[in-house]
Order: C-alpha cells, then sequence, then structure tokens
C-alpha cells in the first residue's frame, strides 16, 4: 500500500468517527409517543387504575341473564371492568359492559350536563352506536356490533342490568 492510499483511508475513518460523534450531540427530534409516556408516568403512582376500583368480578352478577334467545357471554374481567357479548344464533349483536370510573374521573363528570335518563341515571349517546348509563360512580355501557341492534335496543339493555345492585356497590 502507498502513502497516498493510507492517507486516504485514514481520512475517510476520522471523516466517520467525527461524523458519528457529532450525530450523537444533536437534539433528538421528540416522537408522537413520547407525550403519551410521559402523561402516563405523571399519573398518580403509574397506575391505570385506581386502588380502590371495584374488582370485575363484582360486576358480573349485576348483568342481565341470558335467555329469550340471547346468551350472554363474559369476555373480560380485570379491577374495575367487566365485559360480556351479547349473543343470539350465534352471532354477536351487542358489548355489555360496566366500568368504575374511580380510575377516569373524566369520564364520570362528562354525566353531569346529561339531560337524557335511563332507568332513573343520567345517560348519554356516542356516536351511532354506542350508549352508556352513569350509576353512581360505574359506567354502564352497551354498544351495538350488529346493525339490527339499535339505539332502542341498547336502551332496553341497559335496564336489564341490576340497577339497584351496582347502585349499592361500593
Amino acid at each position: 500500500m502507498t502513502f497516498p492510499r493510507i492517507r486516504q483511508i485514514l481520512a475517510a475513518v476520522m471523516l466517520s468517527v467525527l461524523l458519528l460523534s457529532a450525530s450523537g450531540c444533536a437534539t433528538k427530534t421528540p416522537s408522537r409517543f413520547d407525550a403519551v409516556q410521559q402523561e402516563s408516568s405523571r399519573q398518580k403512582s403509574g397506575q391505570a387504575v385506581a386502588k380502590n376500583a371495584t374488582q370485575g368480578s363484582e360486576f358480573n352478577k349485576l348483568f342481565p341473564s341470558s335467555g329469550g334467545g340471547f346468551d350472554r357471554v363474559f369476555t373480560q374481567e380485570k379491577k374495575g371492568f367487566a365485559e360480556a357479548n351479547l349473543k343470539k344464533d350465534g352471532k354477536v349483536l351487542a358489548q355489555l359492559a360496566v366500568s368504575d370510573t374511580s380510575s377516569t374521573p373524566t369520564t364520570a363528570a362528562g354525566y353531569s350536563s346529561s339531560t337524557k335518563k335511563i332507568g332513573g341515571y343520567p345517560a348519554k349517546t356516542l356516536g351511532s352506536t354506542k350508549t352508556s348509563i352513569l350509576v353512581g360512580k360505574y359506567q354502564v355501557t352497551a354498544i351495538s356490533k350488529d346493525p339490527s341492534f339499535s339505539a332502542s335496543d341498547r336502551e332496553t339493555w341497559l335496564q336489564k342490568f341490576n340497577l339497584s345492585g351496582l347502585s349499592r356497590l361500593k
């Protein structure tokens, strides 16, 4: 190898090292996930579910029973939440859920201006497929999963929950 060739290789290596070290000094542009990470880190004690949230198993006994050609099939249960599919002839028509709003106080506050009531409880409709009521600190929701399950059907099924039993839960 000749001396000029060695100098070219050495110059290329040094330039590469210089560029790599300079790029490490550049400020990093925050990604769209950085803000979400910071917000979730600021949540009280980093918990997603409040310590005082009701166990999901407490909600199960308050769901409407199967019958009249409808099957209630539980799909999820965790602290502060329980969910079931409402099926007829093997087809999912709706999703029924109860959630403890202790972890999401803004959810409960959203019912304060509600003028609609279902079963005597403040209600709201979200979009064309979701109807919810607030029973104490619990949000009870019916979501249409099939076009044949109407807003009127959602209201009827919300009233089939044991709402008085739910209101007594702490």
